[in-house]
């Protein structure tokens, strides 16, 4: 690597704030969550730490005192808040005797949001750090390395490594410039036209209306009432949350301009709400990321209103390009939120395994396509 040398660093701490974010900023695809900020917030917080088993690296590589790229890099002991699924890998391995963590992992904790992954000042440099993460994953003798939603530039360098790439499917919706959210409904198909104002009528009728709030807008009791319905949503679905409360104090303490939140209210009394991630490159047009919701009081088609219909009308009144759903959910085409195909790699140390992996990787990706195909023909807009 000539003069270019590696360092693994152990605390968010140890990376300057200042170079880590300058990386992202220069990035094709940046996103607010691999900001320095949001992936400290995470480690400080206890939300994703070694006893959660989420152990924080940061592989860096330098060029005498230049940070020329950086990534974060998980030690894993499991496979949960990744939404990239290797569960039927682990059995495999398991059944033939064969320890699959613990394992490396290139992401955002609990964020299956697209983007960029590998912070670089060019390809030579995003190369190297993909060449040095497989060297550090023989090293300390990982299982594997999976790199999570990664951007074009990610996947380039990575394809060229040698890593295997696997496909999945989320749900985005793009802003064709809508005037308004009725001009938007117009460029629907009848039925889904129709289904969408009976939603939302539904919501109305049951006397709930919804206010929103930006950045340091929000208020502290507008952040615990959110948590509140967001802990609450997961343990009716028998599990903890994975984001704690002072998480979300240290988003609003050091990343405010990040999050849009809704709040529905009944009665003049708050009973729901939806947290909605912004982009935050001052010069890149504006995204948002359908993130978290949660509810106190169960109301028809609710979950529709706060988590797609008043965020698409912000978006259409704010001049956003893009809403992003998040993962999964074929339910959300009848919103208008369109499937895409989002791109991960992967590296198996085990050569074997690493063989029928890749089998399975072409197999599964003819059948990805035949899924997007199928997809196509259910288009909610008008036909042209």
């Amino acid at each position: 690597m000539n003069d270019y040398v590696i360092r693994v660093l152990s605390s968010p701490a140890d990376v300057s704030p200042d170079a880590w974010n300058a990386l992202l900023a220069a990035e094709a695809e940046p996103s607010p969550f691999m900001r320095h900020e949001y992936l400290a917030a995470l480690n400080d917080s206890r939300s994703a730490t070694p006893e959660s088993g989420w152990m924080l690296q940061f592989v860096t590589l330098w060029q005498g005192e230049q940070l020329q790229a950086a990534c974060p890099f998980y030690i894993k002991d499991h496979s949960y808040g990744e939404y990239v699924f290797d569960w039927a890998w682990a059995n495999a391995y398991e059944q033939h005797g064969l320890a699959y963590y613990p394992k490396a992992v290139v992401a955002v904790p609990f964020t299956p949001v697209p983007g960029t992954r590998l912070l670089a000042r060019d390809a030579q440099s995003r190369t190297l750090l993909v060449q040095g993460l497989v060297a550090l994953c023989k090293q300390e003798e990982l299982s594997s390395l999976h790199l999570l939603f990664g951007a074009d530039a990610d996947i380039a360098a990575c394809t060229e490594a040698g890593l295997m790439l696997r496909n999945t499917v989320q749900f985005h919706w793009t802003n064709a410039q809508y005037p308004d959210f009725d001009s938007f409904l117009a460029s629907l198909s009848h039925d889904k036209r129709k289904k969408i104002r009976q939603e939302r009528r539904k919501v109305a009728d049951a006397g709930v209306s919804f206010r929103w709030s930006r950045g340091t807008d929000i208020s502290k009791a507008d952040w615990d009432f959110f948590y509140r319905c967001y802990e609450r949503t997961y343990r009716e679905h028998g599990n903890p949350p994975y984001l704690t409360r002072d998480f979300f104090r240290r988003m609003a303490d050091t990343m405010p301009e990040a999050w849009l939140l809704f709040v529905a209210e009944r009665n003049g009394k708050p009973m729901a709400t939806s947290l909605i991630a912004l982009s935050t490159q001052p010069d890149a047009p504006l995204v948002a990321y359908g993130r978290y919701w949660g509810a106190l009081e169960r109301v028809d088609c609710l979950h529709f209103e706060a988590c797609y219909y008043q965020p698409l009308a912000w978006c259409i009144e704010h001049g956003a390009q893009r809403f992003e759903g998040g993962a999964q959910g074929e339910h959300k085409m009848a919103r208008a939120l369109m499937p895409v195909k989002t791109t991960s790699a992967h590296w198996l140390a085990h050569p074997a395994f690493a063989d029928a992996v890749e089998r399975f990787l072409e197999r599964e990706g003819a059948g990805i396509e035949n899924y997007m195909d199928h997809l196509g023909e259910r288009s909610p807009f008008k036909a042209a």
